[in-house]
């Protein structure tokens, strides 16, 4: 086999409803997927090694001790092993000193923290998982942002995070959908042309809530058709993300969004509508290339 095909380590995203391993060369290319629909949620007292185990023996078998970092809710304290937080201001450095040894037979296992950070106001946050992407990014100075259930606006200057600020705009989507009256609303198929009213309606006075019930008379007037209810909603509460995002204290340098399929194009469109140029990062490509900066912190260039 040719060195670059030569497995460096076994990265693993493990969250609250799957797990997913990567066998990943010395390249940073993935050699081999293996996965089980095993979240933390699913795994009883004392299991987490054997649902490990399960996902990666043929690999250990195959190549010997290889180090597996971990990512993700595994790390919470519902979790395998609570991996406590790295506070901010944080650096790469910073998180490979916090990271978690489990002992494992055949393999070294390194858990890596998430990391936590009180704003100005004293607020508290929380990331578990998107610190892997932070370190993947490549970046010194700028903002990333990872859109997902909870999106992070993150703020980095020399090789530092400085700070994070988290949206709900996932969560608060699904809750308009399904738990209130606008879902009642919503049609099939979905006119795109709601997603362009939603990030107009961002914009104007009233705040979200306000402008979220607007779907609700819009249609009810003759303003909108139900087909536009959903993408209105999606664009309603991206857009006001990207510009609470943008108001933000960030320091200068530019704006990585880490996003691929429906979020990649929804954001994509949005930052587009408000003239704001970004430029977009694989979640998968990124989240791999932090945890091998992450492990090399950890330990030291690989032989």
């Amino acid at each position: 086999m040719a060195s670059a095909a030569l497995p460096r380590l076994i990265a693993v995203d493990w969250g609250t409803t799957r797990l997913r391993a990567m066998l990943v060369s010395r390249e940073g290319a993935i050699l081999e997927v293996s996965s089980a629909d095993r979240g933390i949620m699913s795994v009883p007292a004392g299991g987490f090694p054997e649902v490990l185990r399960g996902v990666v023996a043929a690999w250990i078998e195959r190549y010997g001790r290889l180090p597996i970092v971990m990512a993700g809710m595994v790390g919470s304290r519902n979790g395998w092993v609570e991996a406590p937080y790295a506070e901010c201001p944080a650096s790469i450095a910073d998180l490979a000193a916090r990271v978690v040894r489990i002992p494992f037979d055949g393999a070294d296992v390194l858990l890596v923290p998430g990391l936590s950070y009180r704003d100005a106001s004293g607020t508290p946050d929380v990331m578990r998982g998107e610190e892997t992407k932070i370190a993947g990014a490549g970046i010194a100075t700028g903002t990333i942002v990872t859109p997902g259930t909870h999106s992070k606006w993150i703020s980095l200057r020399d090789g530092v995070v400085e700070g994070f600020v988290s949206f709900m705009t996932g969560d608060f989507y699904g809750a308009l959908k399904d738990h209130t009256i606008l879902g009642k609303l919503a049609e099939e198929p979905e006119d795109p042309a709601g997603f362009v009213r939603g990030l107009a309606a961002a914009r104007r006075y009233g705040g979200l809530t306000h402008q979220a019930f607007g779907a609700r008379t819009s249609v009810l007037l003759g303003d909108m058709g139900g087909p536009e209810v959903g993408p209105y909603l999606s664009g309603l509460l991206i857009g006001s993300e990207i510009l609470n995002g943008m108001a933000l204290d960030r320091p200068a340098g530019e704006i990585v969004v880490v996003a691929d399929g429906v979020f990649r194009r929804n954001y994509a469109a949005a930052f587009e509508a408000f003239g704001i140029e970004v430029r977009f990062l694989d979640p998968e490509e990124t989240f791999i290339a932090g945890l091998a900066r992450i492990l090399e912190a950890a330990n030291g260039p690989a032989s």
